[in-house]
């Protein structure tokens, strides 16, 4: 079940468990030297949150359509980021789920193309048996409710690593001006408890030891809890409001400045891919395929795909 914003009930898809373990693992075999594609595979470093929509069906369905072995592996985007930065992995393909925030990173050094794939949307995740999720489930304004919220009741994804834990940020900052609440942002991420990975994130609200986390859609869907679903004003989820999200702003710890943005992946094949050729071909593969990221809580959108920079032929538009 979800529960929007409005106090709504809408319908939520049931899924099955995560199968892997979304941060910081490998859902292939992957060596440690950081080379990691052969003649036979190509490596592919992707947003955490894109794991069960790739591991359950992507990534087989390509290996079984074109004989190439998939392997991925998941972590927040900016860390992905800095791992291409730094060379301490030199992945075929790239996808993220910060537009913006790729381009600036991986163009033009690494890359000169990308295009936008499927979309998501920031919700929170609650338990209703506890005190903060049974009012979320009643209905309740979430700011009013995570507000009460006492320290380590509320997780956030790590927002010097993942686009999920900036975006509570943000979200945080867009309730302190929307509804007029001094030093919400502030207190929130002072009480909040920081995952480090995105997979650890739910693992509390799971195990009745946390009340709420900040999360995308997808991933509630992933491990069947209940989303209570925002309005579109604050739920990064509606292209039309994006200068609205873009006012609020973090600084990572490496420096960057993050505004806020639709929750957009978009993908690229690196300029240095060991293999470009089939990782195009699997870029391409991603976007005639949108059934299983809407069975995994992402959307397609009629205005995706869309693409940016010198885009190869053989990646569909």
């Amino acid at each position: 079940m979800e529960r929007d914003g409005d106090g709504v009930r809408t319908p939520r898809a049931s899924r099955r468990s995560l199968l892997v373990a979304a941060s910081g693992a490998v859902a292939g075999a992957v060596g440690a030297s950081g080379c990691l594609a052969s003649a036979d595979r190509i490596q592919v470093l992707a947003a955490a949150s894109l794991a069960v929509a790739l591991e359950e069906h992507l990534g087989p369905d390509f290996e079984a359509e074109h004989g190439v072995r998939f392997d991925g592996e998941y972590h927040g985007t900016n860390a992905i980021l800095q791992m291409v930065e730094t060379e301490r992995k030199r992945p075929d393909v790239v996808l993220g789920v910060d537009v913006a925030l790729l381009r600036e990173r991986l163009y033009p050094d690494h890359a000169n193309w990308d295009v936008e794939f499927a979309s998501n949307e920031v919700g929170v995740v609650y338990e209703p048996s506890t005190e903060l999720g049974t009012r979320l489930e009643a209905g309740e304004p979430w700011y009013d409710v995570l507000s009460d919220a006492e320290k380590g009741a509320v997780g956030i994804g790590d927002p010097d690593r993942s686009p999920v834990g900036y975006r509570a940020v943000h979200l945080f900052e867009l309730a302190e001006r929307g509804h007029e609440i001094e030093g919400f942002r502030e207190t929130m991420v002072d009480r909040a408890s920081v995952d480090g990975g995105d997979g650890q994130l739910l693992g509390g609200v799971e195990a009745g030891n946390r009340a709420c986390a900040i999360c995308y859609r997808s991933m509630a869907v992933d491990r069947d809890l209940p989303f209570y679903r925002l309005s579109d004003g604050y739920n990064f989820g509606n292209p039309e409001r994006a200068s609205e999200y873009e006012r609020a702003s973090y600084t990572t710890a490496d420096g960057h400045v993050v505004h806020g943005s639709p929750v957009v992946y978009n993908g690229t094949v690196l300029s240095h891919a060991d293999r470009p050729a089939e990782a195009e071909r699997f870029v391409s593969f991603l976007l005639e395929r949108t059934a299983p990221f809407e069975h995994c809580g992402l959307r397609v959108p009629d205005e995706l795909p869309r693409t940016r920079g010198r885009v190869p032929g053989e990646v569909h538009q």
